[in-house]
């Protein structure tokens, strides 16, 4: 069991947030389904998902996207998944 906490931030406020909860076991290979799920959640678009995004998540448990990880124009200034430690 995991649980991501996904937050829509402009100008330093969150804006929007979903938690992501699931009873399977964590997987990387499955990342960009948990992040397609949470931006659907959050009814937003979802980013481009990079190999360096994946590290960012693995290895400090958060990973940020800004605008122009977005193929769509977005009106926020950053995407946040944090991993919720249980």
């Amino acid at each position: 069991m995991f649980r991501i906490w996904g937050k829509v931030i402009k100008d330093g406020k969150i804006i929007n947030q979903v938690t992501y909860e699931s009873a399977d076991k964590f997987s990387y290979s499955s990342f960009f389904t948990y992040l397609a799920d949470i931006c659907q959640a959050l009814d937003i678009a979802t980013p481009v998902l990079m190999k360096t995004h994946i590290f960012n998540y693995a290895k400090f448990n958060t990973v940020r996207f800004i605008p122009r990880d977005f193929a769509e124009p977005v009106d926020f200034d950053k995407l946040v998944l944090e991993n919720i430690v249980l």
